[in-house]
């Protein structure tokens, strides 16, 4: 994982809007991540492979910064381009769930969105948290799992069944969404399974 070390995501830091662009090509996608720090400022807070065989950035910056960058990653990228979207006002959750750096905690209803792609199931993962009073608990990306992904989240039983309606229904526009589960009151074995 390739990371600017300059570039941490904290919630008291403003970001206007966070972009990500995923890739089918991985020497595309590195190239386009160099081109995005080089046409927009920016800042890479992901650069990364993913499964299988592709690659994902994940920017930050003002809006028209991030859009611009996206541009010209999409402009380079033509073909290879899997997915991409701008969120502006990202939820403060997000990026700690996708780096694994959210406490785990007490977990009440456990609600689960998958998608097949990564760019997309951020996306939901945001919508869900901006949707209800949950907890992101881990967005795991692409990793062994076929290039698929996934969000965990945690709540009570109302809230993670309103965040994981309105996630899944924001990866499904895109046609990629694999499943949605709302566990009301998860076993301790499948939570231990989950870290």
């Amino acid at each position: 994982m390739i990371r600017n070390q300059n570039a941490q995501f904290t919630p008291d830091r403003p970001r206007d809007a966070v972009g990500i662009i995923e890739f089918s090509s991985i020497a595309k996608g590195i190239e386009a991540a160099d081109q995005m720090l080089k046409t927009s400022e920016i800042q890479l807070l992901v650069s990364r492979t993913i499964c299988p065989g592709k690659h994902m950035s994940v920017i930050s910056g003002d809006t028209a910064a991030v859009q611009s960058a996206l541009q010209a990653a999409q402009v380079l990228g033509e073909r290879e381009v899997v997915d991409d979207f701008m969120i502006p006002n990202l939820h403060p959750q997000v990026v700690p769930a996708m780096e694994g750096t959210q406490e785990m905690g007490e977990v009440q209803a456990l609600g689960i969105i998958e998608a097949f792609a990564v760019a997309t199931l951020i996306e939901g993962a945001d919508m869900a948290a901006k949707t209800a009073e949950v907890r992101l608990l881990e967005i795991r990306l692409a990793m062994a799992i076929g290039g698929k992904g996934f969000v965990t989240l945690t709540g009570e039983v109302a809230a993670v069944r309103s965040a994981v309606e309105a996630g899944a229904a924001r990866v499904g526009q895109k046609g990629m969404l694999v499943n949605k589960v709302v566990i009301p009151n998860p076993r301790p074995e499948i939570i231990r399974d989950l870290i």
